[in-house]
């Protein structure tokens, strides 16, 4: 028998024991634990000591799974109790110890003592007494240890202690359960409070196995969360530990293993229970996390009750300082500036449902994409037509609206921008296109995350990732979540209803439906339009939502130096000043919410007209800042006055398109009568000095030239119409009057008798209110009353409305104040054209008085009756 003796002895008596030291890792039942050492750069070696000359109850057993016959087999009577003693007393503390037999198969036995050596509390003997094992039979008693073994047996028998007290011990069998029916049930009746259990066993740094009480369920319990790193089982049934995965069970086991704790129950994987073990020392999961010992896992941290944030700060903290499993770690954005990495821009256009294009405060343009989240897109092959040509945002669901989410609640708006990562780019491969380098962000305005709002409207998408993939949004948690509550209210995407369809025409360059189009946006006044692309200063491309229509607009009364081009075989140098122009329209109304009047449309389809953003006039905005002059086609127009001024004040500062510009002196207190017959003197002696070389000149419609009239002399002239060589329809710009001439009676007008010299003489208007017969006897009769009434007489003028570019008027006799168009009606000479805006109601219901006054007079037109009924294209009037 060995002796309990300190380390050392006699050399003449016999060899005594070596008393050893440990640390107790774990209970293995009321008469085995298993010690461990210090911890030396790793896990420390461990070792299982049986307890000598006692014995406790076996604890239960469960059937192996390769051996289907076999049975569980159930705790001994007082077997847990006795374990439970050695676990509360033991664990974590420190023991020594001597070996007093070791069997052929390594088992050794031996005595243990509570503390650093042989005076501590006898563990083998407190068992006795407590009636939680007895004796081994057969063991003589013939040493005091063994003496004092029967001493403790005889005082438990008398005090009824333990398995000496009256009964079979059957109330100390549990009932163990090693599965569950109904995990997500089980789960969530205990609505996540706290659950008392005992860690019994430790797999990994973050899963383990867990004895729930008071029930006894023997549960695998995964932190939610988080993942340590695992030990990897081989073909051959060994081991092989991934790195850092033992430190990472050690840093659990020595914490855990044994120990009473409360679990919160969070949610289940299969048998798998996913939970929060917390200790009255800390929270594991988080300790595993900011010592490097795992990594977060995005399928299980949106169930973590302590908020996901809590587990992203710790492992930010390993993260920065490299511990362990992020030795190697380098940050997403470790080679950007802190200047690059954060920083305040102006969102100037929104290009995608997940890419926006800001200005830094630099002014250069950046693209930012927001991070981890995926706009909405085609799924599977056949859902688009072959034939035709796909327009995404219009033909992909849900793409419009998101677009339009971002539209109204970014352009022009400052956001804060804090850059994720850098996504390299990527060359395309058979399926997938390739991607320059993106700058991914998460953006966001009046601390609201513009991602996750998408997201949560079911408007996008939240990109998964591998688990090692660190480039994702600074938020990814909050995507999760607001993805997860998208799907659960079904959503946008997530609908099950009928996906919205955008059937929107595109009228851009088809002549034949801008031709029927036209009219209707005339009379319509100011339309309501979203810019969706500016081509250059002038020519942008708008949505009209109620028409749910594209146009192609030009702004009207402008001049707007050209872009460059490229032409069949060579670029075309763009004029000065043009990209310029197109920069401020762009930051001016791009995806900008404005009102747009159209006049008039070209041959190619393009309306023409203008654009109001926020009350102010783009054509007029363009001219201030000197990026366009005015063109001749303004002198029309109600603002007219107002792009002249803008003019002269851009020429005065001589900056941009006027940089170059030396005023022409002019003299004072001359009219312009004298002025032009000055100017016709002059350019008439310059053209018979220089006469033009018949048929040099190919006119083109909108163009000033000069032009030979009947009488031999040169006047100055607008091209309104080519039909031919032949057949040049001209106006005199200074006379008021048109001519049909062939091109060779045309010329080139010299740049020092242009309109910027004198303004043409001559403007075109049209009476308001009234309609002029087709009939040609009708007509002229209506032309002489006219010329009649008012030439050579002075007379007031009043610019009521716009149409077709040409401003509509009344006139009033300087004298009389009579109204000419009204006394036109009063003679049954024209008939009243009726308009349904507000502001005319008063003069229109007088013009209409007039009419029924001359149609019972029967005058003139009503000399027949109301001929418009069903006779009117008879008679050739149109209504």
């Amino acid at each position: 028998m060995a002796s309990s003796a300190q380390s050392g002895g006699s050399s003449g008596g016999p060899a005594v024991p070596t008393v050893q030291r440990g640390i107790v890792k774990m209970v293995l039942s009321g008469c085995a634990i298993i010690v461990r050492g210090q911890p030396r750069g790793g896990p420390p070696p461990e070792r299982q000591i049986n307890l000598s000359n006692i014995r406790a109850g076996n604890l239960a057993r469960r059937a192996a799974a390769t051996q289907p016959d076999a049975k569980d087999t159930p705790d001994e009577p007082w077997a847990f109790p006795a374990r439970e003693f050695l676990r509360k007393k033991l664990i974590g503390k420190e023991v020594c110890f001597t070996i007093e037999n070791k069997t052929p198969q390594g088992r050794e036995y031996g005595m243990i003592y509570l503390g650093k050596d042989t005076n501590g509390e006898n563990i083998a003997e407190s068992l006795v007494a407590e009636g939680l094992a007895t004796r081994r039979e057969g063991m003589r008693a013939n040493n005091p240890e063994q003496n004092r073994l029967s001493e403790c047996e005889e005082q438990a028998k008398a005090a009824k202690k333990g398995m000496w007290s009256e009964g079979n011990g059957s109330h100390t069998i549990r009932d163990l359960k090693y599965t569950i029916e109904n995990p997500r049930h089980f789960v969530d009746s205990h609505h996540q409070k706290p659950v008392n259990a005992i860690i019994e066993h430790v797999r990994d740094g973050s899963v383990v196995r867990a004895l729930l009480l008071p029930d006894y369920y023997l549960v695998t319990v995964m932190l939610s969360g988080i993942k340590c790193p695992t030990f990897r089982r081989e073909a051959d049934g060994s081991e092989t530990p991934e790195p850092f995965a033992a430190e990472a069970k050690f840093f659990t086991e020595s914490r855990l293993l044994q120990r009473d704790v409360q679990i919160i129950l969070e949610s289940c994987h299969n048998q798998n229970i996913l939970g929060t073990i917390l200790h009255p020392n800390g929270n594991i999961t988080e300790l595993l996390l900011k010592e490097g010992f795992a990594r977060c896992v995005d399928w299980s941290i949106a169930v973590y009750t302590r908020g996901a944030e809590k587990l992203r700060a710790a492992e930010r903290f390993a993260k920065e300082r490299r511990l362990r499993i992020w030795r190697d770690y380098v940050a997403p954005t470790a080679n950007l500036d802190q200047k690059d990495k954060q920083f305040v821009a102006k969102v100037m256009q929104v290009l995608n449902a997940d890419a926006i294009v800001v200005k830094l405060n630099s002014g250069d343009y950046k693209t930012i994409h927001l991070s981890s989240i995926r706009p909405p897109r085609l799924e599977g092959e056949n859902t688009q037509d072959k034939n035709k040509k796909l327009r995404p945002l219009y033909d992909i669901p849900y793409m419009f609206e998101a677009r339009e989410f971002l539209r109204k609640k970014l352009i022009g708006k400052k956001v804060n921008v804090t850059v994720d990562y850098i996504r390299p780019a990527s060359p395309a491969t058979e399926t997938v296109p390739a991607f320059s380098e993106r700058t991914c962000a998460t953006v966001t305005i009046g601390g609201i995350n513009i991602a996750e709002a998408l997201v949560s409207k079911g408007l996008a998408t939240v990109i998964r990732y591998r688990q090692d993939d660190d480039q994702r949004s600074s938020h990814y948690d909050e995507l999760l979540a607001a993805e997860a509550r998208a799907i659960k209210n079904g959503k946008g995407l997530h609908s099950k209803k009928e996906v919205p369809i955008h059937r929107v025409a595109d009228i851009s360059g088809d002549t034949q439906k801008a031709k029927q189009f036209l009219p209707f946006l005339q009379r319509a006044g100011r339309s309501e339009a979203v810019v969706e692309y500016v081509f250059s200063g002038s020519r942008l491309k708008l949505y009209l939502p109620k028409e749910t229509c594209l146009i192609t607009f030009l702004l009207a009364g402008i001049e707007c130096p050209r872009g460059a081009r490229n032409l069949p075989g060579l670029v075309q140098e763009g004029e000065p000043f043009s990209e310029e122009a197109t920069l401020f329209t762009k930051e001016l109304v791009l995806q900008r919410e404005v009102e747009v009047e159209v006049e008039s449309m070209d041959k190619a389809g393009n309306f023409i007209g203008w654009l109001h953003i926020d009350g102010a006039n783009l054509s007029v905005l363009l001219v201030e800042h000197a990026l366009s002059k005015v063109h001749f086609t303004a002198e029309r127009s109600s603002y007219y006055k107002s792009l002249l001024s803008a003019e002269e004040a851009a020429k005065q500062k001589k900056e941009k398109v006027w940089a170059h510009y030396e005023e022409q002196p002019v003299e004072e207190d001359v009219e312009t009568g004298t002025q032009l017959e000055k100017l016709m003197e002059n350019m008439r002696n310059d053209i018979a000095s220089h006469p033009p070389v018949e048929g040099s000149y190919a006119p083109r419609r909108g163009e000033f030239c000069i032009a030979k009239f009947v009488d031999g002399e040169w006047y100055r002239a607008r091209v309104e119409k080519v039909e031919s060589p032949a057949k040049v329809h001209v106006f005199y710009i200074d006379y008021g009057n048109r001519e049909v001439l062939p091109s060779t009676r045309l010329g080139t007008l010299p740049p020092a008798f242009s309109t910027r010299v004198l303004p043409a003489q001559a403007t075109e208007y049209a009476f308001a209110f009234i309609q002029v017969p087709q009939d040609d006897d009708a007509r002229t009769d209506a032309v002489d009353s006219v010329v009649r009434d008012i030439q050579n007489t002075q007379c007031l003028l009043n610019v009521e409305h716009l149409s077709s570019g040409c401003p509509h008027v009344t006139l009033q006799f300087a004298d009389s104040k009579g109204d000419v168009g009204l006394g036109l009606v009063k003679e049954g000479l024209v008939m009243v054209e009726v308009r349904k805006e507000k502001q005319f109601q008063k003069v229109i219901t007088e013009y209409l008085n007039a009419q029924e006054s001359a149609k019972s007079a029967r005058l003139n037109l009503w000399r027949y009756g109301d001929f418009r009924a069903d006779d009117a294209d008879e008679f050739g009037y149109s209504r």
